[in-house]
């Protein structure tokens, strides 16, 4: 029970923590606030348990794709209850390395986002925790249901809450911002709906077996053209999410507009839903149809990481430059899925876990100097390096880490997706590289327009960064620092399932093979 755990303990702290804040003022907002870090810290105890118990000896398990028994990804932990056991519905939940370390970031940045709300938000702080923990549950669901329809179900449940932190507690155009992300987000997992029961319909045709568990429905046989339909309905909800060009434009505006444990929370893990959907989901489920499709993802990554590169040096307001840096690093996440191969994998997981540390630091960062000056507008800033030297060093520290310097984080999983990249594809691995170099112009651009140059406007209260902000701070710059020395836990975690994937792409590479060498044999999704 202790992956049920992970999802009711931050949903039963939200709902105390609204219960505890109505009708008693402030005190009833300091329980709230005291209630939820409490509710996430048991969640780490439980995570902590997890990594102590299990890491270095992972358990094994299989699955069978159409007849070959591959190994499959090590579950720490399982739980498969029915739950409607006519339509083929479980609460089937699993946890391996890989959900192990999303489910871990979860729990970080959950605890990040309440400590770095804890003077911003004054207004329904009770309903304001009850809807940040509500979407943690959401997330920490996604990252373990292995019944579709209990994903779809996780998927949706997150969009509901994040729609009222934006719109409730949100900044100028707050009501835009979440009306926008809520419209792309749910159309987007409407596609994947259809995708999930065209899989469940096809599968139950074919074996008599109508069920919406990812075991089971994993290898199910579908003609190449079914099986390119449905992988891209996965695709599309998941590209939204990651986001990818063309569908990134309700980013910056629901960034921007959110506060700051909003953006802390879309940027660090929202985001990775994504990522992590075409990880689990979109690829494994229709193989055949992701080979066929990379080239066209792939260059979708790179796009993504050039337009968003170029964005980001274009913007003044500061929340919304640090969004579009989201854009172009999660092009690379994009780029290393689908170039498929071990090195490419392994910098993807990195860079998932990277930009979540570094990205949600530079948004607390935001949220506090508009909480201090009340603007994100950086043409009014200059010059606070002498007034805020921890802020100061603290912003070059994660700006740097934006950029992709060695020896933090995001150069290891950058590096290895470029280099996992030059082995699938040269030209985009090359194409891609420029994205680091204007991430170079415009990480030091905001550094110098908000920490050096000439003060645009005089801020005579401008305090430097109070205690629980500096906790906030040393935490990030530990785990940024040590992802950038010693990455080899974070790999070792991921490698059963990232090995997979390339079994995967292997098996159907020699079926591909084998079916242009006999030329009269049916092509099919599943793996032989």
């Amino acid at each position: 029970m202790i992956l049920a755990w992970l999802i009711i303990t931050p949903f039963a702290g939200g709902v105390l923590a609204w219960t505890l804040a109505r009708g008693r003022g402030l005190l009833g907002g300091l329980a709230s606030r005291w209630v939820s870090m409490i509710a996430l810290a048991i969640d780490l105890l439980l995570v902590v348990r997890l990594w102590a118990n299990y890491y270095g000896a992972l358990g094994t398990g299989a699955f069978s794709l159409s007849g070959i028994s591959l190994p499959y990804g090590k579950w720490l932990k399982e739980l498969a209850v029915p739950w409607i056991p006519q339509a083929g519905i479980s609460i089937h939940l699993a946890m391996d390395g890989l959900s192990l370390l999303l489910v871990t970031l979860t729990v970080v940045l959950g605890m990040v986002s309440v400590a770095a709300s804890w003077s911003e938000i004054k207004d329904r702080v009770g309903f304001f925790h009850f809807n940040l923990l509500w979407t943690l549950s959401g997330i920490l669901g996604v990252f373990l249901a292995l019944d579709l329809f209990l994903f779809y179900f996780f998927w949706e449940m997150m969009l509901v809450p994040m729609y009222f932190l934006i719109a409730v507690w949100g900044h100028e155009r707050r009501l835009y911002a979440s009306v926008k992300f809520f419209i792309f987000t749910q159309v987007s997992g409407l596609f994947m709906l259809l995708s999930i029961l065209g899989l469940f319909f096809v599968h139950g045709a074919q074996t008599g077996v109508y069920t919406f568990d990812y075991l089971g429905l994993l290898g199910t046989r579908l003609a190449p053209d079914t099986a390119f339909w449905l992988m891209l309905g996965f695709f599309i909800a998941f590209a939204v999410k990651l986001p990818a060009v063309p569908v990134h434009s309700w980013l910056p505006d629901a960034h921007t507009e959110a506060p700051t444990a909003g953006s802390v929370i879309l940027a660090g893990l929202l985001l990775k839903t994504g990522a992590y959907g075409l990880l689990r989901f979109a690829v494994p489920l229709f193989p055949q149809a992701s080979v066929s499709f990379a080239p066209a993802a792939m260059a979708l990554g790179v796009i993504s990481i050039l337009y968003g590169a170029v964005l980001a040096y274009g913007q003044t307001d500061f929340k919304r430059l640090v969004a579009d840096t989201s854009i172009s690093h999660m092009g690379f996440v994009l780029l290393g899925i689908y170039a498929w191969n071990g090195i490419a994998l392994q910098g993807t997981v990195m860079q998932m876990l990277c930009h979540g540390i570094s990205t949600g630091m530079l948004f607390v960062l935001a949220g506090s100097i508009q909480e201090r000056i009340h603007t994100r507008d950086m043409r009014r800033m200059g010059r606070f390096w002498e007034k805020v030297p921890v802020m100061g060093g603290v912003g070059m520290l994660f700006a740097l880490a934006s950029l992709g310097l060695p020896g933090l984080g995001n150069f290891v999983g950058e590096f290895l997706v470029l280099l996992g990249a030059f082995r699938a594809s040269p030209v985009m691995a090359v194409i891609a590289s420029l994205g680091l170099v204007v991430s170079t112009v415009y990480a030091l651009w905001m550094v110098q327009q908000v920490f050096h140059g000439q003060p645009r406007e005089e801020h005579a209260l401008l305090p430097d960064l109070y205690p629980r902000e500096k906790g906030i701070a040393a935490a990030m710059i530990i785990l940024i620092v040590w992802l950038g020395l010693y990455p080899q836990p974070v790999i070792n975690a991921a490698r059963p399932a990232l090995e997979n994937l390339q079994k995967v792409r292997a098996a159907v590479l020699r079926q591909t093979q084998a079916e242009g060498n006999n030329p009269e044999r049916e092509g099919s999704n599943g793996l032989r």
